[in-house]
């Protein structure tokens, strides 16, 4: 539908609503990378595939309070030899990639170091983050565009008019919180033989961003 041109008698207000929000997260989302070194194949890939075992056992236990479980990368690398002639190797490097995404921010810190705590293992994060169909999203929109309301209003009220009708409203941006960069990292060479005590884990809150432009007619004001 074409936007009627404005007019004397109809003129229009053109206005932006914008919202930034700071809410909670409701997810938490850590990688763990699984390894293994050896100067035998088999031998190196029966360490990562048992390692790999016990980490995602132990993630498991964790219930309801795990949103989700992935397996992501895998790797088996030959180590060349530094010295002399042929195709000699020195060792194989094996690797395996997980991604944990929790609800439960409490049994965040403690699955953490007790992931941690596995031989050869490493933590990365958390990174925090709103799931998809948050009502913080919504709650943004709604903001923006009663903030676009309230604006056009205030300037047709200035003027000593009203407005009369919405002529178009556009949503310029919803922006999701951003995710940072790097993390937490934790790793241990060896297994301890005392559990560690879980890590206190503070929450980082999330902004969301939500912007509409909106265009109102007002009735001909008296200047």
């Amino acid at each position: 539908m074409t936007t009627p041109h404005p007019t004397p008698e109809a003129p229009h207000v053109a206005v932006r609503g914008e919202a930034h929000l700071d809410v909670d997260p409701e997810v938490a989302r850590i990688t763990i990378t699984v390894s293994a070194r050896g100067t035998d194949r088999s031998t190196t890939l029966a360490d990562l595939t048992r390692r790999n075992t016990r980490a995602l056992d132990l993630a498991k236990t964790y219930g309801d309070a795990i949103e989700k479980l992935e397996t992501g990368t895998f790797s088996i690398t030959p180590e060349p030899g530094k010295h002399g002639r042929g195709e000699r190797i020195r060792a194989y490097h094996g690797r395996v990639h997980l991604t944990v995404e929790l609800s439960d921010f409490t049994a965040l810190g403690e699955l953490t170091t007790r992931l941690a705590d596995l031989d050869l293992t490493r933590v990365d994060g958390p990174w925090w983050d709103l799931r998809p169909d948050s009502p913080a999203y919504a709650r943004a929109r709604h903001t923006a565009v009663t903030e676009a309301v309230q604006r056009a209003r205030a300037y047709a009220d200035a003027l000593g008019t009203t407005l009369t009708a919405l002529l178009e409203l556009s949503d310029t941006g919803l922006v999701p919180p951003p995710t940072p960069l790097g993390g937490m990292r934790m790793a241990f060479a060896a297994e301890s033989t005392d559990a560690p005590p879980p890590l206190d884990l503070e929450p980082q809150r999330q902004t969301v961003t939500a912007e509409v432009t909106a265009r109102f007619t007002m009735a001909p004001p008296t200047l």
